[in-house]
């Protein structure tokens, strides 16, 4: 029970280790809703997890089942699953829209403020709620560029700054070459869309390969575990010990994949946050 207690006291250290070293941003983040509880799923992933360790403790009289269980139902899916690469695609898509959108409006004539508030109805939904904020603000008198810096607050993309940076040029200067530029940058948006979709295809490759590979390795895990001498060494303190380096080692391989499959997003400009700190 020792040697069980302390590889599995080895794996959640390791574990710990790789989530404490991953760099995080130096500027204050805004400030999110803290939820309560344990999802649904997570519970749900728990209790299966803890059967099958009750299982596999009662086939193969291995201790080190009962925290192995609960871990890789948790942990497997969310190491395997895709990024939330795509939605990040679709929102800076909705960007390129909803800019063309507004200097289709601004060659009719209008001011920005009008032009802002014209195309409140065609907003795509992904931005919808920045932008009904935005017009929200400007309906509330406030100044147009500090409205615009507080909308390129909420985007938090760099592509949004380097849109809010151009409609607050165009706020200053009131010249007529908005509507022009604007439509060049939103295709120069259009192909960072376009970029970003072949790259998400190429990174789909060597994950579906991980998934393949893990999926296979515990399938043949358990196979073994319940028939034959194979694993035989691996139920004695020390082979249990050698167990967990393993599974470990494995583990902060598949962290390391996916944390080199994340795309680091560029650095904004238009940082409120990061200036006032």
């Amino acid at each position: 029970m020792v040697p069980a207690l302390a590889g599995a006291l080895i794996v959640t250290g390791s574990i710990a280790l790789v989530i404490g070293l991953r760099p995080v941003p130096v500027g204050p983040k805004a400030p999110r809703r803290i939820r309560r509880g344990i999802s649904r799923r997570t519970r749900l992933l728990v209790g299966v997890g803890s059967v099958v360790g009750v299982v596999g403790w009662l086939v193969t009289g291995w201790v080190l089942a009962l925290l192995l269980g609960p871990l890789a139902a948790v942990g497997l899916p969310m190491l395997l699953t895709v990024p939330d690469a795509a939605a990040r695609i679709v929102r800076l898509e909705a960007m390129e829209e909803w800019t063309r959108s507004l200097a289709g409006v601004l060659t009719v004539g209008v001011g920005l403020e009008q032009a802002l508030v014209a195309t409140l109805r065609s907003t795509p939904a992904p931005i919808a709620g920045e932008v009904n904020r935005l017009v929200s603000r400007l309906r509330a008198r406030w100044v147009t560029e500090d409205a615009l810096r507080a909308f390129a607050d909420e985007l938090d993309d760099s592509t949004g700054d380097l849109i809010a940076a151009n409609l607050i040029l165009g706020a200053r200067r009131r010249g007529a070459g908005l509507a022009s530029v604007l439509e060049g940058l939103a295709g120069s948006v259009s192909a960072d869309v376009r970029s970003r979709r072949q790259v998400e295809a190429d990174r789909a490759k060597p994950r579906a390969t991980a998934r393949w590979v893990t999926l296979i390795s515990a399938s043949a895990l358990v196979a073994l575990a319940v028939s034959g001498d194979y694993v035989q060494p691996y139920g004695t303190p020390v082979g249990q010990v050698v167990l967990v380096l393993l599974l470990g080692a494995y583990v902060a391989t598949l962290v390391w994949m996916r944390r080199m499959a994340l795309g680091k997003p560029l650095p904004r400009f238009l940082d409120a946050r990061r200036a006032a700190a």
